[in-house]
């Protein structure tokens, strides 16, 4: 079925490559229940909600598509769905935001199905996306300082330096030091093992509580979307175009490129082809709508799956070790809610990985100012205003202006113009 040798590899190395890409992404079922509790959503719902389409899109890749590559809830995605979807629209709460992820799933599946999502990755600019990724990964790297204490508010500044002398700014910066020089020392599974050691450190200090290990999972909520319908009501009643189109243009273009970049490492491409593109596709697509059913953020390809591939991993077996590692994961939720109840465990995995998408801004071509401008326009406002939305607005704008200025009115897409009166319309008439 996964043409392994075809592939040039075996069974041992694929579970190898499967079990080495779960201990690099397994953070996000601590992380991803955290972050999204913040919008009022159980733990319990978040957590079971994230193995479930972790489960889903990395099966869909392995038996459909035969890649290695691992299907999870996006960081990014999670934090933009907790604290500027429901954050910040005080009528919005978490089942509304749901039907905007499962609408946005739906057009994920369609556009997935058509040539209309190559098209739009190729019409937005490349220093958009790459101010977009940077935005996102300073965000996500603020938010976790934010959360152990290390900046603290100030009463004309915004922000300013923490109490250090904490015991939660202490133990972060102990699980920091640790998670670093894992990383650093490019161990597999470093942000994973520096977790274990800061909860060890934790447990012995008498800051961390562990009553129960091991419990059935469970869904506090149920099903949080089942009427598509309705789905569509709640996205028109509150106007939550934006959020719609927000999830969908991130996600695109955040999945394709791990994708191929995965598929690239591994040796798959054809040429420039990728082979059984659209079944990689709708993995994510199928997974980001269903996690909307049971209470989890979009989903899209993981990165981390480049450590399996360097392991060795070449196919659809990878994924399904994978899979099946998260499964057995599920029933530690009683273990995993009681760590997530430390913040100072689980920060440092988000100002680290924040760093890592903090790479991008290397690749944006900071000499031309109508092209680097927008993007620092999002780098800037993400943080700022603790909004994503507001961010890629700002750089859809200033964008297409500053080129219709330059004279250079015919380099941008007539997608980006769209875009740009949409983002527009979205600051000026609807909540944010």
């Amino acid at each position: 079925m996964f043409k392994l040798q075809e592939n040039g590899t075996n069974v041992k190395r694929e579970i190898t490559a499967g079990l080495t890409t779960f201990l690099t992404m397994v953070y996000i079922i601590v992380v991803n229940p955290i972050i999204l509790h913040d919008a009022g959503i159980p733990f319990e719902q978040v957590f079971t909600a994230t193995i479930i389409a972790t489960v889903i899109g990395t099966l869909w890749m392995a038996f459909m598509a035969n890649y290695p590559i691992a299907i999870a809830p996006g960081m990014g995605m999670n934090a933009y769905f907790a604290y500027s979807v429901v954050g910040s629209h005080g009528d919005i709460t978490y089942m509304t935001a749901f039907s905007a992820v499962f609408i946005s799933g739906l057009l994920f599946i369609a556009l997935s199905l058509t040539s209309f999502r190559e098209k739009l990755i190729i019409a937005i600019p490349e220093n958009l996306k790459h101010g977009i990724t940077a935005g996102i990964g300073l965000f996500i790297a603020f938010l976790g300082l934010r959360m152990t204490g290390l900046i603290a508010d100030h009463p004309t500044n915004l922000v300013q330096l923490g109490d250090l002398h904490s015991p939660v700014a202490l133990l972060a910066l102990a699980g920091l030091a640790v998670s670093i020089v894992l990383m650093v020392l490019r161990i597999n599974g470093a942000l994973f093992i520096g977790m274990l050691i800061t909860g060890t450190i934790a447990y012995f200090t008498g800051q961390l509580t562990i009553t129960d290990v091991v419990a059935f999972p469970s869904l506090p909520d149920g099903l949080i979307v089942t009427n598509p319908i309705a789905a569509i009501g709640d996205v028109i009643q509150h106007q939550l175009y934006a959020v719609v189109f927000s999830f969908l243009l991130i996600t695109i273009f955040d999945t394709t490129g791990t994708m191929i970049a995965i598929a690239q490492q591994a040796g798959l491409m054809k040429g420039n082809i990728m082979p059984r593109a659209r079944q990689a596709l709708l993995a994510d697509s199928v997974a980001a709508t269903a996690g909307a059913v049971f209470g989890t953020s979009p989903t899209s390809a993981y990165i981390e799956s480049s450590t399996g591939v360097a392991a060795g991993g070449r196919t659809g077996l990878t994924s399904v070790v994978i899979a099946a590692l998260f499964i057995i994961a599920a029933f530690f939720g009683p273990l995993v809610s009681a760590v997530s109840g430390l913040s100072a465990i689980t920060a440092p995995a988000l100002i680290i990985v924040g760093c890592l998408m903090m790479e991008s801004v290397a690749k944006i071509t900071w000499h031309e100012l109508d092209e680097a401008f927008p993007a620092f326009l999002i780098i800037l406002s993400m943080p700022l205003t603790s909004s994503i939305t507001t961010g890629m607005a700002l750089g859809f704008i200033s964008y297409p202006l500053l080129k219709v200025i330059r004279g250079k009115f015919r380099d941008v897409h007539p997608l980006v113009y769209v875009f740009a009166v949409l983002f527009f319309y979205q600051l000026i008439f609807l909540p944010h």
